[in-house]
């Protein structure tokens, strides 16, 4: 079975404020799960794209019990991020995968932060995502249902963050201009 997730949430800030605080808003408390971030390639094509990969280090967030299957036993879980930021177009691509389990499960997410048609002070974000663990038998499922859980949750926060992140930056960018 195929766990998907579609979200659409619009942040009431600029495209540019937006994309810098999703580069930036890791390692944070708000999220314990994510250790580190690692940019491994930055570039800008002759077309002004600016090109990113970076490795997400994450604590294993797998129940203690299902890490008894072998394989589950990974100390750290690494996620892939690539992105384009089309600055001229205003708009921010990401693709996401795992690097962990690989041969286990596939985990991938594609991203669009644009700026809103109606509001281009405003922007839009985009999501879909999906989960499909394979070869580990009959608890695959039951990893897919953890997965799930954790992946909608993972959302939730990942929003909140950015929400409260872009609250902060905002209001500092303010007393600045002040």
């Amino acid at each position: 079975m195929v766990v998907t997730i579609d979200i659409q949430h619009v942040y009431k800030y600029p495209l540019e404020l937006v994309a810098h605080t999703h580069f930036t808003k890791y390692p944070t408390e708000k999220e314990k799960f994510v250790k580190r971030i690692d940019v491994i390639e930055e570039k800008t094509d002759s077309d002004g794209i600016n090109y990113r990969k970076s490795i997400a280090i994450c604590e294993n967030v797998i129940p203690k019990l299902l890490r008894k299957i072998g394989v589950l036993n990974e100390k750290a879980i690494l996620l892939e991020e690539e992105s384009w930021f089309n600055v001229r177009r205003k708009q921010l691509h990401l693709k996401s995968r795992n690097l962990t389990w690989c041969k286990y499960a596939n985990l991938w997410e594609k991203s669009v932060f644009r700026s809103h048609d109606e509001n281009p002070a405003w922007t839009i974000f985009e999501q879909h995502g999906s989960i499909d663990v394979h070869g580990i038998g009959p608890f695959g499922r039951v990893i897919e249902m953890f997965a799930e859980s954790f992946l909608h949750s993972g959302v939730k926060r990942s929003i909140s963050i950015m929400e409260d992140s872009l609250d902060e930056r905002y209001k500092e960018f303010l007393i600045q201009q002040s």
